[in-house]
């Protein structure tokens, strides 16, 4: 089975009405081998504040060194999200897979008058995976109640309510007590049950708790009121003190907050949600992570607190994509939600509000518009989905609340691009109203076109097949796919209409994922799209697009004439002069470390790292890298104070050397500490090397601060965990997703994108097949708008090959040839000379000695 086949079936599941009960979904489970007996669950239910919560809790205790499930719902922009593994998303083959499986016996209930609904039938699927992936433990975040809800047919190990408001009564209830009682029957024997309810709520979950047999965890945080959606601060009438009272301590970023403990834990933590609701949230996912921790029999250090509560971002909640004008996206669909987000945009400093307003129609259209903060001017949009409302019926809502400058728009990037170009610096534009249009918005924003690389028929096949096209259209397809070939993803309906245009012009195209499907795009599902053509083909079709004057087509002809080179560039007179800017830069190592894979202690005295220096500068550097810690699998962590005692007498010590001093020869320090980044950079380092890929917020502030280029890698953890076994459908693809959206946050954080370089991460996390894969099409990565750094050296990629570790050094200049030729901008080696001869040759070959240059100015 195919995975357009997968979600289509999947996605039809939602015409079944929900019913409640867990009888059905216990009887998948048990076809399919009950895999719930082999998981360790966390359940968190609550009227609100639920995702975040589940979020946080399954960062933190990653943090803690656990392999950790979330389920989560609903997704964004791919069905994949709903399900992730240790932060990565259930691969479209793992879906096929579940789907061929349990497709057969869904048929016969069906038909037997016995139907499972999406989410059930979702819920199952993500235990499934959890259990085939042999996850510690893993988090699931509940649908709409407590006790019948699906994902109740588990056991789990300690469960939380979050909160309880009035929601959804047709069917929790009709008061706060009845949705209390429901809601807290997810309670277990033994099982550690944490809250953040107040008053009646609270009453009520603590007496079904102990009839269950669940110690109860108590948890506040400040600054809401007993109705809202997250406590209130206090101890609500109780005798006791809570375990964990959290205090919101506000804003420190334009992204983050801090929070402060008290109680069982105490301490000041940095989190990547704004709102003063968050507190409650956070407090009940350290109380949830502790006490699962320790039902486990984990210790939960407070690095891993601070750390996983600093990493939970959670994107489309709250979002913060732009700081000049202020831009924030957020799903608040109802009038409490936008109370709560009026109160947290008040945290910021603008001048005019411009809201761009979507919504379903089954919304409270007046009462939301009347509870968002005041605008000065508004325009309304359509999310592709069926249930979204007639703009025109949005926009009467929202003059009746006072908004005057009101527009009905159509496409939700459209109107996302208006708002932003009616506002100056000063001004916030707002995006609120619906998740839906939160994906649009965002899947527009972050919209990468990649050139592949196609020099047959085999390559045209795979490039097919990696972007999720189904064997039937590879085959109608592959020899119309030659020329330059674009493969990026897009709303379904433009995914058909670009694929069209694309062959009125002359060229081909193919859709992948849903796309393949006449359900096009079903479930916001982005649409894969593979577009082949030569450059005059693909200008006419950028010509054609622009040429609509609407339905987001505009934007998506300008990322295609960028990424074929076709568009109008200005050059910039600040850009600055780098090594890496007109030709492939080699870039040494200089591990001051004992335990590095290749070279530990060969520079450990300060004296032979100077002549480390001294050889590199002699055989042609560019850029020289310290490292003071090892990220080889299974290495020890370094103190933070000893990694500075190892880096920063070094980086002092090699400005001795004249080109060093000079500024030919750029130093970097390969670090994921901020202190020690901004150590290094005040004794005279020019880049930093994160290792995590500008994860942890306080290194975004030091490299933002610095203005310093810095390296952004993929990693999945840092030392590599030997154990880690992830899985990819296609590497480059998803790699690149995950960087960009690094980049979003570095974009946020003030970092100027001219100054990031990306890494793919070679050896991190991958097989050597997918690190040959990645070292093949290391030019996708162009799509990022970033240079592109390939770390290969002497890896462990090279044994697939025939070569031990002591015999690596001419498959890692075979290597640093292919990557320069392909499109690499630096080359991360430890044999400078060698690989200095590499890359000159792969640039002659290139044609650097076409116009007469001399060889030695080429180098």
């Amino acid at each position: 089975m195919h995975y357009h086949e997968a979600a289509a079936f999947l996605f039809d599941l939602r015409r079944f009405s929900v019913k409640p009960g867990t009888e059905r979904v216990e009887a998948l489970l048990a076809h399919l081998g009950d895999p719930q007996e082999d998981v360790q669950f966390v359940q968190i239910a609550g009227s609100n504040g639920k995702g975040s919560t589940a979020r946080m809790t399954e960062s933190v205790l990653r943090e803690a060194g656990l392999s950790v499930g979330l389920y989560t719902s609903p997704h964004l922009s791919a069905l994949t999200e709903r399900v992730r593994v240790d932060g990565r998303e259930m691969t479209e083959t793992a879906v096929a897979d579940f789907v061929a499986e349990v497709r057969p016996w869904l048929i016969d209930r069906a038909a037997a008058g016995e139907p499972l609904t999406f989410f059930e039938v979702v819920t199952a699927m993500a235990v499934r995976e959890f259990a085939r992936r042999e996850v510690d433990v893993a988090v699931l975040e509940a649908g709409l109640g407590g006790e019948y809800d699906a994902t109740s047919a588990v056991d789990p190990a300690a469960t939380a309510v979050t909160n309880v408001s009035l929601e959804h009564t047709a069917v929790l209830g009709d008061t706060i007590e009845e949705i209390a009682r429901t809601k807290a029957r997810i309670a277990r024997p033994d099982a550690p049950f944490v809250t953040a309810c107040d008053g009646e709520a609270l009453d009520v979950v603590r007496e079904v708790a102990g009839e269950a047999g669940a110690p109860v965890t108590r948890v506040t945080g400040d600054g809401a009121t007993g109705d809202g959606p997250t406590g209130d601060g206090g101890d609500s009438g109780s005798d006791d003190p809570p375990a964990f009272a959290a205090t919101y301590e506000g804003r420190v970023s334009a992204t983050d907050a801090e929070i402060s403990l008290a109680g069982e834990r105490e301490g000041t933590y940095r989190i990547p949600l704004v709102g003063r609701h968050q507190a409650a949230n956070a407090a009940v996912a350290v109380a949830l992570a502790d006490r699962t921790a320790a039902a486990l029999g984990t210790d939960l250090a407070d690095r891993a607190i601070r750390d996983g509560l600093a990493r939970a971002t959670w994107p489309g909640r709250f979002e913060v994509v732009d700081t000049a004008p202020l831009t924030v996206l957020d799903g608040a669909h109802n009038p409490a939600a936008a109370r709560t987000l009026a109160a947290t945009l008040d945290e910021y400093d603008y001048d005019d509000l411009h809201l761009v307003y979507a919504a379903m129609h089954d919304k409270e259209h007046a009462e939301t518009a009347a509870a968002l903060p005041d605008a000065a001017t508004a325009v309304t949009c359509r999310p592709e989905i069926d249930r979204a409302e007639d703009p025109d019926v949005l926009a009467a809502a929202l003059r009746s609340a006072g908004v005057d400058r009101v527009t009905s728009g159509g496409d939700v990037s459209d109107a996302l691009v208006d708002a932003v170009d009616r506002a100056d610096g000063d001004d916030c534009v707002l995006l609120v109203g619906s998740l839906f249009a939160v994906a649009e918005a965002r899947a527009a924003r972050n919209r990468t076109v990649r050139q592949r690389t196609v020099r047959d028929g085999a390559d045209a096949a795979h490039a097919l097949d990696t972007a999720g096209v189904p064997p039937a259209g590879v085959a109608a397809r592959r020899d119309g796919v030659d020329h330059r070939v674009l493969t990026l993803r897009l709303r379904g309906d433009r995914a058909e209409r670009v694929a069209s245009e694309a062959r009125a012009v002359g060229g081909d195209a193919a859709l992948g994922g849903l796309g393949a499907d006449e359900d096009r795009g079903a479930g916001g599902e982005q649409v894969p799209v593979t577009v082949a053509g030569t450059v005059a083909e693909l200008r006419a079709l950028v010509d054609r697009l622009a040429a609509t004057g609407g339905d987001g087509l505009g934007g998506v002809a300008a990322d295609i004439a960028a990424a074929v080179g076709i568009a109008e560039q200005e050059d910039d007179p600040e850009d600055p002069d780098l090594p890496w800017t007109d030709r492939t830069a080699v870039m040494g190592v200089l591990n001051v470390t004992p335990d590095s894979f290749h070279d530990g202690g060969r520079h450990a005295d300060l004296d032979d790292a100077v002549a480390g220096v001294e050889r590199m500068v002699e055989s042609g550097v560019d850029i020289v890298d310290v490292g003071g810690e090892s990220t080889r699998p299974g290495a020890e962590p370094v103190p933070v104070e000893e990694e500075i005692d190892r880096v920063v007498p070094t980086v002092e010590a090699i400005q001795s050397v004249p080109a060093v001093d000079a500024g030919d020869v750029l130093v970097s320090v390969d670090t994921r500490k901020p202190a020690v980044a901004e150590a290094a950079l005040d004794a005279g380092a020019d880049v930093i090397n994160d290792v995590t890929g500008l994860e942890d917020p306080e290194m975004r502030s030091v490299v933002a601060d610095a203005d310093c280029p810095v390296i952004v890698i993929h990693s999945l953890d840092a030392p590599v965990d030997p154990d880690a076994d992830p899985e990819y459908d296609d590497v480059v693809s998803e790699v690149v997703d995950a960087l960009r959206e690094r980049l979003a946050l570095a974009d946020t954080a003030g970092i100027d994108r001219d100054r990031v370089i990306v890494d793919p991460g070679l050896g991190f996390g991958k097989s050597p097949a997918e690190d040959f894969e990645l070292l093949a099409r290391c030019g996708e990565f162009a799509a990022l708008g970033c240079p592109v750094l390939i770390g290969h050296s002497h890896k462990s990629l090279y044994g697939a090959v025939g070569r031990d570790a002591d015999d690596r050094e001419h498959a890692t200049v075979a290597g640093t040839a292919l990557a320069a030729d392909r499109g690499a901008d630096i080359v991360r080696v430890h044999d400078v000379a060698e690989n200095r001869a590499a890359v000159d040759v792969a640039a002659a070959v290139d044609g650097a000695l076409r116009e007469g240059d001399d060889p030695e100015d080429a180098a």
